[in-house]
């Protein structure tokens, strides 16, 4: 009886060191899994830069303020043609920028005069961020809001600041922190839920003298994306704005929170921000990386409208690439988009994106064969020997990242080869192979944290030149 007793409560210290392990595994919040999920998201890049006439240059437009802001007069402004856009590449996010660095806000604001009720245009009484959320729901995309608070031009605000020491300064300082609880209450309030929530270059709190925005975010917008201030960051950048991320690039990271330029860590700066590239498998928050690009950015990086610039437009074969090295490695692809003068996304623009949601489902919306399971060997069964050269596997992450190592086996000639070895999965990894012949394919999980969980093993033929 006693070492009965022993041994039962030895397996119980187990069961529970086990249990303890399990806890320990980063797990992603309901938004975090839906933001991984949507896989692609645009942002959409407006502001008055657009109707200046002039090429932007980010450096001046954060210092100067702008001129005459009745230049806004977007004739054939449709907010369904950006939608339809949007639907037609595949986007299930769009982020819009309701200010950016001239402090213009795209909303009809109480808090700020500088706002859609100052333009003559629609007489003032136009809203793009309403005629926004609006569209986006028509089409089942889910929205989402870019602030800029960093830089105000028309307040005088720079990194964060307005300069200065004396009393008329910390009185400007007081005015704008004021200005901006409010209006982001107004995004927040006014507009219903937003699926993430930018603030452009972070947002520094009340601890650095800058608006306290995380409060009024946790009370009025809980359960979504925020991102992200010094205090808290629930998805982080990749490290780099070519739209892809390096492999292994996990979905956790050391830190909750990654600054801001010369506020982040030397730990996360360092190496060319290496560790925003590829996370932390050991790391105690789930964070994954979002990959960014203009879809202007071929020979160029054009976040906003320029006339003549169609010619830097990321050709196709480029665009295929950066969702293989974004969404592929475990990221969420943000391409950014921008209406141009007259209020429409531009055609070329349109088309390329139509093009690349044609294609990225072509390739991927009919797998030979699929299957899920648990456990450190799954096989995949092919209804007959094929040609096969893509691997696609997702963990159910909803339980956390599990996988820390694995191959790929196929059976050839009636033996099992070695085809790929690889470390992280993540929502999604993309595998490219050489091509093979076989009807079996087997997963070999050789370090995991738990008993790997996997959402989807699936096998693909792909002609790149179709």
């Amino acid at each position: 009886m006693r070492n009965l007793v022993i041994l039962s409560l030895s397996l119980f210290f187990v069961f529970c060191l086990q249990a303890g392990a399990q806890q320990q595994v980063p797990i992603p919040s309901p938004a975090q899994l839906q933001w991984q999920q949507a896989e692609l998201a645009a942002l959409v890049c407006w502001d008055m830069h657009v109707f200046d006439g002039e090429f932007y240059v980010q450096p001046k437009a954060r210092i100067t303020p702008v001129e005459d802001y009745n230049t806004f007069n977007p004739q054939k402004y449709d907010m369904d043609q950006w939608i339809r856009s949007l639907k037609d590449a595949g986007f299930k996010i769009a982020i819009f920028t309701v200010s950016h660095e001239t402090g213009f806000f795209f909303h009809q604001s109480n808090a700020t005069p500088y706002s859609m009720k100052a333009l003559k245009w629609q007489d003032g009484q136009g809203d793009i961020l309403r005629d926004f959320k609006a569209t986006c729901e028509k089409y089942d995309i889910l929205p989402a809001v870019y602030i800029g608070t960093r830089w105000n031009a028309f307040y005088g605000v720079y990194d964060f600041k307005v300069q200065g020491e004396n009393e008329f300064a910390r009185n400007r300082q007081e005015h704008y922190n004021r200005m901006i609880e409010k209006t982001v209450k107004e995004i927040f309030t006014n507009y219903g839920d937003w699926a993430m929530v930018w603030f452009d270059g972070g947002a520094h709190g009340p601890e650095q003298g800058g608006p306290d925005v995380l409060s009024i975010f946790e009370q009025h917008q809980p359960n979504n994306i925020f991102y992200h201030n010094l205090q808290r960051a629930d998805i982080r950048w990749g490290g780099s704005e070519t739209g892809t991320v390096p492999y292994p690039s996990w979905g956790t990271f050391p830190y909750p929170a990654i600054g801001a330029g010369e506020s982040a860590k030397k730990e996360i700066g360092a190496n060319n921000f290496e560790l925003l590239k590829t996370g932390d498998p050991k790391g105690s928050y789930y964070m994954p990386a979002m990959s960014d690009a203009p879809l202007r950015g071929h020979g160029g990086h054009d976040w906003f409208w320029e006339p003549n610039r169609e010619h830097i437009i990321y050709p196709l074969e480029d665009l295929v690439k950066m969702y293989y090295n974004s969404v592929g490695h475990n990221s969420t692809l943000i391409l950014g988009v921008t209406p141009n003068a007259d209020g429409l996304m531009p055609e070329p623009d349109v088309k390329r994106l139509k093009e690349f949601g044609e294609e990225i489902d072509r390739r991927f919306s009919n797998p030979l064969a699929r299957i899920s399971g648990r456990g450190n060997n799954i096989s995949l069964s092919l209804e007959k020997s094929q040609a096969i050269d893509h691997i696609v596997l997702q963990e159910d992450i909803s339980k956390g990242e599990l996988v820390r190592e694995f191959i790929l086996e196929a059976e050839i000639n009636g033996k099992w080869t070695e085809v790929y070895r690889g470390s992280s999965i993540g929502h999604k990894h993309i595998v490219t192979i050489d091509p093979i012949h076989t009807d079996k394919i087997r997963f070999v999980a050789r370090s995991s944290r738990a008993e790997p969980q996997l959402k989807s093993l699936s096998v693909y033929k792909i002609d790149p030149a179709h």
